[in-house]
């Protein structure tokens, strides 16, 4: 597995630790994210390459983090065949996954702490994609996506 990690200056320690526990683990993780000395570059311009590149393939997954996660989810939406998903708690990770088949999931380093970020990626990073009853849904976003294409 191949992930994408993207920040804004609100989230670079997270994103820092983040990163870490995913290298811990030994999948390969590649770093969009600001540095913090970038006056022009802005969430919305980290989301959408983080995007951008889970769109074309480039990486299966991609985690987003900003003050809140919500800027970087409804940019990385705004991507044709891109699902974001905005998760502070287990339940909502692992159903982003499970049932929405999400390949981005954004957190808010101002709205949760480096232990639950860890978990929730850990659970999302876990679950797979189930089908069944949420594959006609699915199928429906995609459907929704082909006609922006």
């Amino acid at each position: 597995m191949r992930i994408a990690i993207g920040c804004d200056d609100a989230a670079i320690e997270l994103k820092d630790i983040l990163k870490a526990h995913v290298e811990e683990k030994g999948i390969e993780i590649v770093d969009f994210s600001v540095t913090g000395n970038e006056a022009d570059v802005d969430y919305p311009d980290v989301a959408h390459e983080v995007a951008r590149r889970i769109g074309n393939g480039e990486f299966e997954r991609g985690i987003l983090l900003c003050g809140t996660g919500i800027g970087m989810a409804i940019v990385a939406n705004k991507v044709p065949g891109v699902r974001a998903a905005v998760c502070h708690d287990v339940y909502s990770a692992e159903r982003s996954r499970m049932s929405n088949n999400a390949q981005v999931i954004a957190m808010g380093a101002r709205v949760i702490g480096p232990e639950l970020a860890k978990t929730l990626l850990d659970t999302w990073l876990e679950s797979e994609f189930q089908a069944g009853r949420s594959a006609p849904k699915v199928a429906k976003i995609d459907k929704i996506d082909d006609e922006y294409r």
